[in-house]
Parts: C-alpha cells; structure tokens; sequence
C-alpha cells in the first residue's frame, strides 16, 4: 500500500511539474524571444546598413569597425549595475525600460552623419541594452530546473539566428527605399528596425512576471512546484558562490567569462563582415545576399535546438557527470574550421559553406554554454555573476569588429583577418577542456 501511494505521489508531482513547465514556457519564453531578437536586429544591423552607409558618409572601414565595436564597450561596462538593479527592482520593469531607451536609441541612428556621431550613437545605444541579456538568463533560473535550462536558453535563444533570417529577408527591401521621403536606405533600416523594441516594451511592462509567485496563469501547487524543484536542484551542486564578493572572485566566472570573449570575439568579427564578404565573393546583390544569410542562419536555428535537447537528455541520462562540455568543445572546432576555409579561398560555394560552420558552430553551443553558470550560483550571485561572465565576453563584440575593420584597411580584404580568427576558439575549446576537468575532480 505504502509503495503504491509513493507512486501515485511521484506520478501527480511529475503531472503538476509538465503542467507548471507548459505554462512558464509558453507565457515568458515567447516574448523573451520577439525582446532578444529585436536587440540582436538593433546592434547587428548596421553589417547590412555599412553596404550603402559607409560610401555615403565616407566612413573607412576602420571607422567602422571600431564604432561597431564600441556598442560592447559600454555594454560592458554597465552590465553588473544593470544586473543588479534588475535584482532590487525587478525583471518586469528593468527589462521594459532597457527595451524602451534602446528602441529610441536604435531609430536615433539615422541622424547619423559624421564619425563621432556614429561612435556616440553606438556607444549609447550599447549602454542603453547593456543588462538585457543577463537579465534574462537570470530571470529564467528562476524558472527552470537544470534538466531542462540548455532548451529554455535555446528556445529564446533562437531568436538570434531566427533575427538574422529576418532581417536578411527585409534589409534588402528596406535598403531599396533609398531617396523616398528623403531618407536613405540605411536610415530606413535604423527607422523601422527600432520601433518594435519600444512597442514589446510595453508588452513586457504588462505581461512578465517578476517571479513565479507573481504569475497568476499558476496555480498554487504549480509555483510551490517551480520553487522548489529549482531550489533544491541548484542547492545541490557544488562549490557554489552565495554572494556577491564570492561570485566576482569565483575563478570559474572569470574563465567563462575568457571563454565568452573568445566567442563573441569570433563571432561578431564575421558577423559583421559576413554581407560585404558574401557579396565580393558571389557578386550578388543586396536582396540576394541577404538571402544567403538568412538560410545558413536557419541552419544555425535547427542546431541549436537539436544540440540543446540533446544535452539536457545527456544530463538527465547521467546526472553525475556534466556533460555540458562534450557539446561545447566539437562547436569551437567547427568554428576554428569555417574561420580557416574563409581565410584560405575566396571560392563563392567555400565562403557560404565555411560562414555555415561559423554559424552553427556558434548557435549550437549556446543551450549547454549558458547552463554552467546556474551549477555554482544564486540568487544575488548569479545576477552578479552572469552579468560579469557577459561583462568580460562582450568585451569580444568590441575587439571582433574592430580587428577586422583594421585588417580590411591593412591588407585590402576581410581574409586574412578571417584566417588568423581560427585560432582563439581553439584557446577556447582549451578553456573548456580545463573546465571541465576540474568539474570532474570536484565531484
């Protein structure tokens, strides 16, 4: 008798956690989804603007890669504060004013003319998102157990790639309207690319709950489900930072934090030379182009879905071991690959194949990649933690751009900077390599 109420116990708890996990997914991720998509759109978009921009403001490419860059800088340097005032002041506030004032931002680009205007508009508008993304990431440990963390972080994460593919299918038209109200092409795209943020911030001031406890689509057992399968999962791992003076001085924050600059070092510097490059290879015009992009960043969607679902069941097959970074490191050595064939050929089918590695190579890591941080902190911690992790790799997003605008300028191509970016993300399978070896000595 005892045996068979334990079981219908269990059987009702794993009903009210599907029931709770349903719900939270279809209510936050979503609209989380449609906010990081827009903010991807709004700081990458100047990759497809630089095609008419940049000749018609005479900006070097050098100009252009460090006010690119310079959006990451500011970013950095305010995303512990932002992170921390999202924690006093709540997710559903925080996160709607970062959508607004980067929204309004984003569409003041088109005011645009000289070099130092592009430099403050970028160094604002990164400033203004700067907390977004770690907040999130934040937010939803607070939702999530760890089972199931590398699917939540890839269901809105696919926004990244899915923006991409968007905004490939539109810039081309919106680059067409060149002349018509006296707005050029580029400013168009700045115009109509920074009105959706300001109109999800209201929708994110109105619809996002701060906390399970708040969310009235729940029903009681749902939250005290949410509560504390959450706490308990993360109150079991290891070595974990409790506040924030432990967190900052966490080794293991500052070593993905590296990992993180390498990443998005690596990604942004092809990001943002990923049209011009297509298009001095394949000779194809912006609309087409934008195409291209749009199909390997679909690619890059399906990979991160697939590589995510695959290691949360890995973790849940075998609990006692990590094996986040056994699908972390194969997605470095895919990138270092595409980086080197970019380098090597200018052969149209090696550019769009080797841009496909790059770009599912960088999608595919990120469910597992962003997983970690949850194994060692909480509450305060990780908000301080998380965004210092960002802090560091966004740092990436400025020194990606900026390298491959000067070896543009230097060399009179975007090759060679290519070629020798196939290196840091073998340093970077290098950290994680580490990593992951004193995980298991740990344990």
């Amino acid at each position: 008798m005892a045996a068979s109420v334990t079981a219908e116990t269990v059987a009702t708890d794993e009903t009210i956690g599907r029931s709770a996990m349903r719900k939270a997914t279809l209510h936050l991720i979503p609209l989380i989804a449609l906010g990081y998509g827009a903010a991807y759109m709004d700081r990458v978009n100047i990759s497809f603007a630089s095609l008419q921009m940049n000749r018609n403001l005479h900006f070097s490419a050098t100009v252009y890669g460090f006010g690119a860059g310079l959006f990451f800088l500011s970013y950095a340097a305010c995303e512990i504060p932002s992170n921390l005032l999202l924690y006093r002041f709540g997710a559903r506030r925080w996160l709607a004013r970062i959508m607004l004032t980067w929204g309004l931002l984003a569409i003041s680009m088109l005011f645009v003319r000289t070099p130092w205007q592009f430099y403050t508009a970028r160094f604002f508008l990164g400033m203004a998102e700067a907390g977004f993304f770690p907040g999130v990431i934040y937010y939803l440990l607070q939702w999530f157990p760890p089972e199931q963390f590398a699917r939540t972080i890839s269901r809105f994460y696919i926004s990244l790639p899915l923006s991409s593919v968007f905004m490939g299918l539109i810039a081309g038209a919106l680059m067409s309207l060149n002349g018509s109200l006296g707005l050029a092409g580029w400013q168009w795209l700045f115009l109509v690319e920074g009105i959706p943020p300001v109109l999800l911030s209201i929708a994110f001031l109105t619809l996002l709950p701060d906390t399970p406890a708040d969310a009235a689509w729940l029903t009681p057992a749902e939250r005290d489900w949410i509560d504390r399968r959450v706490h308990e999962a993360r109150a079991g791992s290891v070595h974990r930072s409790h506040n924030i003076a432990g967190a900052l001085a966490d080794p293991r924050v500052w070593q993905l934090g590296l990992f993180m600059l390498v990443m998005l070092a690596s990604s942004y510097a092809y990001t943002f030379s990923a049209p011009d490059l297509v298009q001095r290879s394949t000779h194809l015009s912006t609309t087409a182009v934008g195409f291209i992009i749009s199909g390997l960043s679909l690619i890059g969607a399906i990979g991160m879905l697939l590589n995510a679902a695959h290691s949360d069941r890995a973790l849940k097959l075998r609990p006692a071991i990590n094996s986040r970074y056994a699908h972390i490191i194969p997605c470095c050595l895919l990138m270092s690959a595409g980086f080197l064939a970019c380098g090597l050929s200018v052969k149209p089918f090696v550019v769009v194949t080797a841009l496909g590695l790059l770009i599912v190579g960088y999608n595919s890591m990120q469910g597992p990649l962003w997983s970690l941080p949850g194994n060692f902190m909480q509450g305060r911690s990780a908000a301080a933690g998380i965004a210092a992790i960002n802090m560091i790799g966004i740092l990436g997003g400025f020194l990606g751009p900026y390298w491959m605008g000067f070896a543009k300028d230097l060399t009179g191509d975007y090759q060679h900077g290519l070629l020798l970016m196939s290196i840091p993300m073998l340093f970077g399978a290098g950290i994680m390599l580490y990593l992951r070896s004193s995980d298991l000595r740990t344990r």
